[in-house]
């Protein structure tokens, strides 16, 4: 299992400072936030992203994904749907430019009937599928907002039935929504491509914490995890957590960096005490 961070917990920081954590707090990878306030976004031109991929693998770290926000379930108008795909491609080609071999998008469905939501974010995720296959990336829908849990994510997921599209299971959401983790597992795992873990006090009070230090069911959650298929990067599926820790969005939360390496210890022990099937 490798270990990495979301870029949420160190908003705005340079990337030398962020691969600088990285390496010093023993972390394979890093989720890049990709949006324009960040370093890292669509915009960038072909010499940026060639600077940013030497730059993460001079330092041994890889790209693990770029974080969109691109909602796949949500209603969108005629020229909603050619700002969505446009969006979703210029996604894949800045993860396939990094060397990432992940991208993240969110289903963002509201109020629309499930039905329809689901076939739109199915369709939207197919039609993009053939260039992020071509691309070497996959296109990841994360456990969230109207689909947090592994069932409601697999509605999507099954039907598209293409190995560049699948999961990224975040750990709040399926919790919040009041899912088993061996049931969100046994839903996602088909179509896993990586964990992203974190903690909080309560599903009232979700002010990031150090990891152990909340409620969420972390021990549960890596033993359902075990040697599943290899995805489309010919990688084994799940074997990447991912340490979201959201202080982009609770400024008041405790600084990342002092906690890294104390949560990747933390992480491996619950890894290590897994039990040997």
């Amino acid at each position: 299992m490798r270990f990495a961070f979301s870029t949420l917990g160190v908003p705005g920081m340079p990337l030398p400072d962020v691969l600088r954590l990285a390496n010093d707090a023993g972390y394979q990878g890093v989720e890049l936030r990709a949006h324009p306030e960040e370093p890292v976004h669509p915009l960038l031109g072909m010499r940026e992203r060639a600077a940013v991929r030497e730059r993460f693998a001079d330092a041994g770290v890889q790209v693990l994904a770029l974080a969109g926000y691109e909602e796949v379930a949500a209603a969108h108008g005629e020229a909603g749907e050619e700002k969505l795909a446009n969006e979703l491609t210029e996604l894949v080609l800045l993860a396939s430019d990094l060397g990432a071999p992940f991208v993240r998008v969110f289903p963002g469905a509201g109020d629309r009937p499930a039905a329809e939501a689901e076939a739109d974010a199915a369709r939207r995720l197919g039609a993009v599928a053939p260039l992020a296959a071509d691309r070497g990336v996959r296109v990841l829908l994360e456990t969230h907002d109207s689909h947090r849990t592994g069932a409601d994510a697999a509605r999507i997921l099954g039907p598209v039935g293409h190995g560049s599209i699948g999961a990224l299971w975040d750990v709040l959401h399926s919790w919040l929504g009041g899912e088993d983790p061996a049931d969100t597992h046994a839903a996602l795992a088909p179509h896993l491509g990586y964990v992203q873990v974190k903690d909080v006090a309560s599903a009232e009070d979700t002010t990031p914490l150090p990891l152990g230090a909340g409620r969420l069911p972390l021990a549960a959650v890596l033993a359902s995890l075990g040697e599943g298929p290899a995805g489309a990067d010919g990688q084994e599926t799940g074997s990447w957590l991912c340490w979201e820790y959201e202080k982009r969005w609770y400024p008041e939360a405790q600084d990342l960096a002092p906690l890294l390496a104390p949560g990747r210890a933390h992480l491996q022990r619950l890894l290590d005490a897994r039990p040997v099937s």
